[in-house]
């Protein structure tokens, strides 16, 4: 010590003469202590008794139940050029309502005649038709009669051709009766000559016989001639039947290809009048899109496209809208240990942002402001932010305590799904010791898997 003063550190102080002293000292004090403590340890034992719900806590956000009432927006199918906007943020629109109107900006659909003009293509490509198609008719009336001159002008050659050969018979026959003849002329002849030796016939009557003889062979030679022309015109009959067929066969043949061009032409001329229809078609639903319009009953929300005269391309955003009519359910997330623990229509406790809330953890009936819902869908998949998304809409079960009115689409929600009720003891055990809540499956499920498995 360095004995810097002169007061002494050790020195007895009399301290009865302070308050201080004779309260902490008072034998009635440490009484009232002691019964405090021993209400308070009470309390305390009773206190790890009382039944606490366990619940899974998350953070979420107001959405819609279907995915048709959810915030949209609208884009232009083709691109374009922004001429006239009529509305404004904030109105109100009903379904077809036009919000912008816009203009064209491709090179190929310019044309403010467009659609006229490509249906006149079309009227006149449908004329081509109609001039192909009688083509075709006229062709196949020309191959039918040239089906049906082929057969007459056959008929009439074989005609020719059976009387030619009958004509051959005849000659034959001719030529039959001409030989006999010539025979019994020479026969003649040689009977006279001899009996003209004999004295017995004069030589008049072997000239006579002599003459008679080479009128004979002459006429036989004549009759020969005939048979061969006979026979030619026989032969001239039959190529005269192959070269009409042949002739006839060009000409059909020729008519056949003619109407068959004229068939590819018709059939080419309808594929374009197709192709037209469909581009006149396109063009008049691409001038019905210069019109934006209202999909649903809602409200405008905020322009992404602004201003006069901006260009877009096919399918960006250009107006937000809200639609007028929803239902309102909550999206939130769970931690994948807590998975197992929600099952679809369990009940869920919610407190929306913005509106005054007193809320118990282990306590649910006890605490004010906060409103019921139930699981409708859990997400199969994990989300990006590594967590399961819930799907909580009004529960059935309390209709006379709806949400509240004024609630929108995107504010937050906190939810807490209840669980079972374990006594306050077990619940400070299993956060000390870090173990998740009990595992258990509601009542209607286990009937219900219970029914698939009988099934």
């Amino acid at each position: 010590m360095l004995n810097i003063s002169n007061n002494k550190v050790d020195a007895e102080k009399a301290l009865k003469g302070y308050n201080a002293f004779e309260k902490l000292f008072n034998k009635s004090y440490y009484k009232n202590f002691n019964k405090f403590l021993l209400v308070f340890a009470v309390v305390g034992v009773i206190f790890l008794f009382l039944p606490w719900t366990q619940n899974v806590t998350g953070n979420g956000y107001l959405t819609t139940l279907t995915p048709g009432q959810r915030p949209q927006t609208i884009q232009s199918p083709i691109p374009g050029r922004i001429e006239q906007w009529y509305v404004r943020e904030g109105d109100y629109v009903e379904k077809g309502d036009t919000i912008i109107f816009i203009s064209e900006i491709k090179n190929e659909y310019l044309d403010p005649r467009l659609v006229e003009r490509t249906l006149a293509q079309r009227d006149a490509k449908s004329r081509s038709v109609n001039s192909y198609g009688n083509k075709v008719t006229a062709l196949g009336n020309q191959i039918q009669a040239l089906n049906r001159e082929r057969v007459l002008k056959i008929q009439q050659t074989e005609n020719k051709l059976k009387q030619d050969r009958f004509k051959v018979i005849s000659d034959s026959i001719d030529l039959e009766a001409v030989r006999n003849n010539t025979k019994i002329a020479q026969t003649q002849y040689e009977r006279a000559l001899i009996l003209n030796k004999e004295g017995l016939k004069p030589l008049s009557d072997v000239e006579a016989k002599r003459l008679k003889l080479q009128q004979m062979n002459a006429k036989q030679i004549s009759q020969e001639n005939k048979l061969l022309t006979s026979k030619n015109k026989v032969i001239n009959a039959i190529v005269e039947i192959s070269r009409t067929s042949a002739s006839f066969a060009d000409k059909i043949a020729k008519a056949q290809s003619d109407r068959s061009t004229a068939e590819s032409n018709q059939y080419d001329a309808e594929a374009q009048v197709s192709k037209l229809n469909t581009q006149s078609a396109n063009y008049q639903l691409r001038n019905n899109m210069y019109y934006i319009k209202a999909p649903q009953n809602g409200y405008i929300n905020k322009a992404l496209k602004t201003g006069i005269g901006e260009t877009f391309k096919e399918g960006e955003q250009l107006v937000g809208i809200m639609p007028a009519e929803y239902d309102l359910a909550v999206e939130t997330f769970v931690e994948p240990i807590d998975l197992p623990l929600i099952h679809l229509g369990e009940e869920v406790r919610i407190q929306f942002d913005g509106w005054p809330a007193i809320f118990f953890s282990g306590w649910p009936n006890a605490s004010f402001g906060t409103y019921a819902g139930e699981v409708v869908a859990v997400e199969t998949f994990i989300s990006q932010n590594g967590k399961f998304r819930i799907l909580i809409a009004p529960s059935s079960k309390e209709k006379n305590h709806d949400w509240p009115k004024n609630i929108r689409v995107g504010s937050g929600a906190y939810t807490i799904a209840l669980l079972e009720d374990v006594p306050v003891w077990y619940e400070i055990w299993r956060r000390l010791n870090g173990f998740p809540a009990n595992y258990y499956t509601p009542e209607g499920k286990e009937v219900k898997s219970s029914k698939s498995k009988k099934k």
